[in-house]
């Protein structure tokens, strides 16, 4: 018995030792990362967003009314102060998509913008502000390391409803949100945090400013805003644009241009600005620094308000505009031959 169990022993042994060494898994070769360098293409995208304007159930706070306050079967919508027609939510205030653009040559590794653009009445993302309007070729335009976002708000209507920016903190959380949207465009987790310091320069046109005095009221964005420019926007709301501009002076910039559709009301806002003993230039300004605050009146003949955003002062104003702001420059502009004078 004794020798049949030292036989078993031997034969297992042999065949534990015949049995091969599991082989270590190989480690695969080292990927050197390719350099995030300026955008070889531009990216155009319309993206859903958690925190955009609309749908909004929410309370319109200067009357306190619900902003939907009509009912008609399973559809709800808005009634508009303007004429008491209404703008029913699933046509009008159901689109959460935001328009991003990120132009050829934008680079990530240096300081840059975040532009949003704020359109005005009877507007969509892709008709108007890519179109007609032609936001995103300016920016693509001018020399500046900056980026594009536009939210929808009402499609298509005669409506300035600032939707959930009449919330306090949203449009804190809107721009952080687009932060992290702008960063996936990469499809590269290396610069996920490259846009969360980015400042933001607020452009509204028309019927944009209702949304735009709003955001500068209860926004919460602080110091991150950079900047505001009005185009032909000034319909109302002068004392939040004044607050802002009172509060943050010295520190960021305000442009407002304007026909006679909004030229009381920018005369109005220039006499609060007064009474506060602030500066303010009425000539374009050969710089946006902070600390500049400006007033262009377009004239009254040739300028029509409905093709504000492309012509103004000048030949698309947005280009002027961005190529003006100071300290963001996307790159060296291709360098031209001139003739050297004698020293």
């Amino acid at each position: 018995m004794t020798l049949i169990f030292f036989v078993l022993i031997a034969l297992a042994s042999s065949v534990f030792a015949a049995s091969p060494k599991p082989t270590p898994a190989a480690t695969p070769p080292s990927v050197p990362k390719v350099p995030i360098g300026p955008l070889k293409f531009p990216i155009t995208a319309f993206v859903p967003f958690d925190y955009a304007p609309f749908p909004f159930r929410g309370l319109i706070p200067d009357s306190g009314k619900k902003f939907i306050d009509k009912v008609d079967g399973s559809r709800k919508g808005h009634i508009s102060a303007r004429d008491n027609s209404v703008h029913w939510e699933d046509e009008t205030f159901n689109d959460n998509r935001v328009l991003l653009y990120l132009p050829q040559g934008f680079d990530i590794r240096k300081p840059a913008l975040i532009i949003v653009f704020f359109h005005g009445n009877g507007a969509t993302l892709s008709r108007d502000v890519l179109d007609r309007q032609q936001v995103a070729a300016q920016l693509a335009a001018a020399n500046l390391n900056a980026v594009l976002v536009a939210p929808q708000f009402a499609v298509d209507a005669a409506d300035s409803s600032a939707g959930r920016f009449w919330q306090r903190g949203v449009f804190k959380k809107f721009v952080e949100e687009a932060a992290s949207k702008l960063a996936l465009q990469y499809h590269d987790r290396r610069v996920e945090n490259a846009f969360k310091p980015s400042k933001v320069v607020l452009v509204a046109y028309s019927g944009g400013y209702l949304p735009a005095a709003w955001s500068l009221a209860v926004g919460q964005i602080g110091s991150r805003l950079q900047g505001v420019i009005l185009l032909d926007a000034l319909y109302g709301h002068i004392d939040k644009f004044a607050a802002w501009i009172e509060r943050t002076r010295g520190s960021t910039f305000f442009f407002s241009t304007y026909t006679e559709s909004t030229r009381e009301e920018n005369g109005a806002l220039k006499s609060e600005l007064d009474d506060a003993n602030l500066r303010y230039t009425t000539t374009p300004p050969k710089a946006l620094r902070p600390g500049t605050v400006a007033f262009v009146d377009s004239g009254f003949d040739y300028t029509k308000h409905q093709d504000f955003v492309t012509e103004a002062w000048t030949q698309n104003p947005l280009t002027w505009l961005f190529s003006r702001v100071h300290g963001y420059p996307k790159g060296k502009p291709a360098a031209t031959k001139t003739a050297h004078s004698p020293k």
